[in-house]
């Protein structure tokens, strides 16, 4: 089932089907298995889904080691499953059942362990477990958490001051920036001639603080970018009657008195209404707001609990922005390869056992990607990604923008995406043969395809894998 999902993810009972058609299931000595087999293998992997995580976190987590950890949901077919609830969807269907699950990777994004909770539990409630997994199921004392601004609180911040062994890395919200910033801790000034500084503030005692500002997008863009012309008017109830599903205001109905602040659909604090008449209302930008969030435009604060001699304030951004392997996994399992998306199953053990088995082939995936990356249009230069600017935008290697711009690898071969070459090495075939005019009883024999120099290479890379 690991396989499968890599090769082609589908249903339970699509895979059994789809076995007839390669070698996957004779290989595997599953050729007879039917779908309620496959139901018995995902209960059987559950039961042991502990010893896994613990044998992972051992083979890729050290003391002290860097823990990267974030949540994400996924829509539910059906009604029935204890774990489908309604909460906040991150695939973009509001209103719809899901599950959450929480991933827990090393710093380079390599998957150790997941965790599944009901569609509507907060981000913040599942950090702390995960810290206590890390500690005492999988015996790391020494740890570095880092999740996101929703993800960890400060609720979950005083819990872990009294634990020992345990830092985090983690950034303000806009609100805490505004506020360090208005309180004089966070001088704008600061940002003339670079783009990162170390601050503290009596408001996270304790705590290291480093601010990072990008360079502005220009003066108020970036708000005004979002907002409609001044002065615009149109339809009445297309705006502020309709938002709340009420009617459109028409004549002999209140109506609010021109010149009050609102918040039109799409202005947020930066509009204001100017006048509301029968048929048509007015607004105007309130420029004040506009110039105030330009102002920190770019700008973000990483919070942590490190000591300097620990990590300098460059590496506290990097391992931040460290996250994006965690959201690149989830993409692999949402969207691009491994499709743990839409939920089928009915009982709370069987989706749980379907999202580990995801995560499983992600991990398989994961070596995979890094064994093929020469192959592919992958960056490879790993050693400047440790040493460059950490506020400035990512930019690819020079190898890395041969590679995009021509398509070619230095040997003249195509660069490939995992897609693309893994179903280049799916046109290697075994075909069972029979001798020409043979009857039907006659011996069979079988011929493999002959692979190319490019398909040697990649299953070259493949069997040197290390994990």
């Amino acid at each position: 089932m690991v396989a499968s999902r890599i090769v082609q993810p589908d249903t339970k009972l699509a895979t059994t089907r789809r076995w007839h058609c390669s070698t996957l299931a004779e290989d595997f000595g599953v050729a007879d298995a039917t779908e309620d087999d496959l139901y018995a293998a995902m209960d059987w992997l559950l039961a042991r889904q502990d010893s896994i995580e613990q044998k992972l976190a051992a083979r890729h987590l050290r003391e002290g080691a860097l823990v990267l950890y974030d949540l994400s949901s996924s829509y539910f077919e059906g009604s029935t499953c204890p774990l489908a609830k309604r909460g906040y969807s991150r695939d973009g269907k509001p209103g719809t059942l899901q599950v959450n699950y929480g991933l827990l990777t090393d710093a380079r994004g390599c998957p150790v362990a997941v965790s599944v909770f009901e569609g509507n539990t907060a981000d913040s409630l599942t950090f702390l477990p995960a810290v206590q997994r890390v500690r005492e199921r999988f015996g790391v004392a020494q740890v570095v958490m880092v999740g996101d601004r929703g993800m960890v609180s400060q609720k979950a911040i005083d819990d872990l001051r009294g634990q020992g062994g345990v830092d985090w890395i983690t950034a303000l919200k806009s609100a805490s920036i505004r506020s360090l910033v208005e309180q004089g801790h966070l001088q704008l000034g600061l940002f003339d001639q670079r783009n990162l500084a170390e601050i503290t503030s009596p408001e996270y005692p304790g705590e290291r603080l480093v601010a990072c500002r990008r360079r502005r997008l220009g003066q108020a863009a970036c708000a005004q970018a979002r907002e409609p012309a001044a002065g615009h008017r149109g339809p009445a109830g297309a705006g502020l009657g309709q938002r709340g599903g009420g009617p459109a205001h028409g004549p002999g109905q209140d109506r609010r008195a021109g010149g009050q602040d609102h918040q039109p659909p799409q202005g947020g604090q930066a509009l204001r209404c100017s006048s509301i008449g029968e048929t048509t209302l007015s607004w105007a930008r309130r420029q004040a707001a506009i110039d105030a969030e330009a102002a920190l435009d770019g700008l973000y604060v990483i919070r942590t609990s490190l000591e300097a001699k620990r990590m300098d304030a460059p590496s506290c951004v990097r391992s931040y922005k460290a996250l994006s392997n965690v959201e690149r996994a989830f993409r692999s399992l949402k969207t691009v390869d491994l499709k743990v998306r839409p939920i089928h199953h009915r009982l709370a053990d069987r989706v749980r056992a379907h999202i580990l088995l995801c995560m499983l082939a992600y991990y398989v995936e994961w070596h995979m990607r890094e064994a093929w990356a020469p192959l592919m249009f992958a960056d490879t230069d790993q050693a400047a990604k440790a040493t460059r600017d950490p506020v400035a935008p990512a930019k690819r290697s020079v190898s890395a923008q041969r590679k995009a711009a021509s398509k070619l690898l230095d040997d003249e071969q195509p660069a490939h995406s995992f897609a693309t070459l893994m179903a280049e090495m799916s046109t290697l075939v075994r075909n069972t043969c029979r001798a020409p005019n043979a009857g039907a009883d006659a011996p069979t024999f079988e011929l493999l395809t002959t692979a190319s120099a490019h398909q040697q290479r990649a299953l070259a890379l493949i069997q040197a894998i290390q994990p």
